[in-house]
């Protein structure tokens, strides 16, 4: 029991510490759990061996809760939507990166199985760490970032089939046919170990097999709402978490009873859940046992990675760590071009995808275990992958150098290829997307010209199709914008999306015409407080005025009558925008918010004042009022 509890401790104290520290540094939780593993396990000498092992057993688990979630999150008709990248472009990279990694290891003298596993482990990418990154730098709506999460998604689909497919590539020498006709692994059987297809013939597991995956299937769409609706009687949320447990703990014994991969079970159980109404609850309940079961599998991962074997030929493991990050990214890079990605949208895709990933541990694992591959393969193969994981950060850096690059010639070049700007109007909106549309229907059904500038072709002929016409060229083109009719013009929408250019336009526009009057789009306060200092004139906030709409529904529905609502909505504008007005002379970029005395005093105030204002207004003369 002492040693259970010392060697929990040790995981948690480690796991809270590398955890955070990675994540701050932009490394992802990923790495913080290997860190962690790494410096219990190989540097301190901690937790041996043998403990990272039992513990192994357990921490598998949350690779069974992972996939469970997975296939909760994969709606099947949105996977039908995405079939074209999902098995075009996912496929072909999974396809061409086994084979080509396949064909190395067999020049480098493998036998062909070991050579298939290897290729199929190293195909994959890192999930957690490319998506995070992609999250943090606001690059997952671009083009490379939708190719990339296509090909994730892929991989992690992919997971199934290759965890079904390692068994039947274990070592001929290593499986004998035991007495009763099974297949033993090791040269012996377990006879403790609970099964329901021991001694059957063929035809017999086949039946059984089917039948344990029928179940779950009829289970999944007809037993999950009574079930849910008999636990909701009894009105005790735990028993929500007890139950989603119970699903996945269930479904993996089965499928561990007639021998097939626990994984491939939750992860259909999972999807055939993803349209229900109880995805959510599921998901919630499961996901902080997943995270805690997942990372401790990583820190064992770690605990149990041997440095000694860097040690001893250091040359030859970083060589294959960059040769397999070479080869990823040629193959990306080529695939990528075939499926019309270019400049910097490529290289996200190229490099983003390069390394290896976090089902490789998994892989590797259950490779071992199942002797596909050798123990000697399994140390070097769970550094190189850690390695290839340790390196993607800087992937992410070159990308970033390379896109600055690429965008300073794809400037030059565009300079001779933006549309010829041959209108001029009293209006000029700059960005066409979801919010310049509503603007500029709004403003061109009023019977006002509007001039339309853009720098996204797509969205220009997507306008041009419904007969609006409009321009391609970048707004904050000095050139452009004249060309537009920035000398005459009354009023100038500034729609970007990017903050930047934004900022970069209003600034411009300001210098050039003092009278013109400037509406720009803001996503939240700071973005506000600096269009104001660039030079707006009306700042907008993507979601202030149908969240305002949503309170006074709000105030309709717990007791104000609509003409109270109405009137509270108003007030609370009008206090916002003085409010605003009154935090801006107070902000500063260079001093986060929770830092600036003087914002946070003056805020909490002009909150006090709005309460005040709000119920002296409710307790007025309904005359006065009226």
């Amino acid at each position: 029991m002492e040693d259970a509890l010392y060697t929990a401790t040790i995981f948690l104290i480690t796991a809270v510490i590398a955890v955070p520290i990675s994540s701050r540094l932009g490394l992802g939780s990923v790495l913080g759990y290997l860190a962690a593993g790494i410096l219990i396990g190989p540097v301190l000498g901690l937790v041996g061996t043998h403990e990272a092992d039992e513990l192994l057993h357990y921490a598998e688990f949350g690779v069974v809760m992972m996939l469970f979630i997975i296939g909760l999150e994969l709606d099947p008709r949105a996977l039908w939507a995405m079939k074209d990248k999902l098995l075009g472009l996912g496929g072909l990279q999974i396809g061409l990166t086994t084979g080509a990694v396949a064909t190395a290891c067999i020049f480098l003298g493998f036998s062909v199985n070991v050579a298939i596993a290897t290729g199929l482990i190293f195909a994959l990418s890192s999930t957690a760490i490319v998506l995070q990154t992609l999250a943090e730098k606001g690059l997952m709506q671009t083009g490379g970032g939708r190719s990339t999460f296509s090909v994730l998604l892929a991989q992690d689909i992919a997971v199934i089939p290759m965890l079904a497919l390692l068994p039947l590539l274990a070592m001929p020498e290593a499986m004998e046919i035991a007495t009763s006709g099974a297949i033993a692994e090791g040269g012996h059987t377990d006879e403790h170990a609970m099964s329901l297809v021991d001694g059957l013939p063929g035809w017999g597991v086949t039946l059984v097999t089917l039948g344990a995956v029928g179940s779950i299937v009829l289970g999944g769409l007809y037993l999950m709402r009574p079930v849910f609706r008999f636990i909701h009687a009894a009105h005790l949320p735990e028993m929500y978490t007890a139950l989603a447990l119970l699903i996945v703990v269930g479904i993996a014994l089965l499928m561990e009873l007639v021998g097939l991969s626990p994984a491939l079970g939750t992860f259909l159980a999972g999807v055939l859940l993803a349209n229900s109404e109880f995805r959510h609850e599921l998901e919630s309940d499961i996901a902080p046992f997943k995270g805690l079961l997942l990372g401790l599998f990583f820190i064992t991962v770690g605990a149990q990675i041997d440095f000694n074997v860097f040690a001893r030929a250091p040359g030859q493991i970083i060589g294959l760590t960059l040769g397999l990050i070479a080869i990823k990214a040629l193959i990306l890079y080529l695939l990528g071009r075939a499926f019309g990605l270019r400049d910097r949208n490529l290289w996200l895709f190229t490099l983003g995808l390069a390394q290896a990933g976090e089902f490789g541990f998994v892989l590797i694992t259950f490779s071992e275990q199942q002797n596909v591959i050798p123990a000697w393969a399994a140390e070097k193969y769970l550094l190189i992958v850690a390695l290839t994981m340790l390196v993607t950060p800087l992937l992410f850096i070159l990308h970033d150098v390379l896109s600055k690059i690429t965008a300073e010639r794809g400037d030059k070049k565009d300079q001779h290829e933006h549309d010829d700007v041959d209108e001029t109007g009293p209006v000029i909106i700059a960005g066409i997307g979801r919010f310049g549309q509503i603007v500029n229907r709004l403003v061109r059904s009023s019977g006002y010209q509007t001039v339309v500038l853009d720098n996204d072709m797509k969205a220009i002929e997507n306008m041009r199709s419904f007969g609006v016409k409009g321009f391609f060229g970048d707004p904050t083109r000095p050139e452009i914008l004249h060309a537009a009719g920035l000398r005459d013009a009354r009023v100038l929408v500034v729609a970007l999306d990017n903050m930047e250019a934004s900022l970069k336009l209003v600034a411009f526009a300001r210098r050039e015409r003092p009278d013109l009057h400037i509406i720009a789009r803001a996503r939240d306060r700071g973005n506000v407080y600096r269009l104001y200092k660039a030079g707006a004139d009306d700042i907008v906030r993507e979601m202030f005025d149908s969240s305002l709409r949503a309170g006074r529904y709000v105030l309709e529905n717990v007791g104000m009558s609509e003409y109270e609502a109405a009137q509270a909505e108003q007030a609370f504008y009008k206090h916002d925008r003085f409010a605003m007005q009154e935090l801006a002379q107070l902000w500063s970029e260079d001093v986060p918010l929770s830092k600036n005395e003087a914002y946070k005093k003056r805020a909490r105030s002009l909150e006090k004042e709005l309460q005040d204002v709000l119920l002296a207004q409710l307790d007025s003369d309904p005359e006065e009022r009226a």
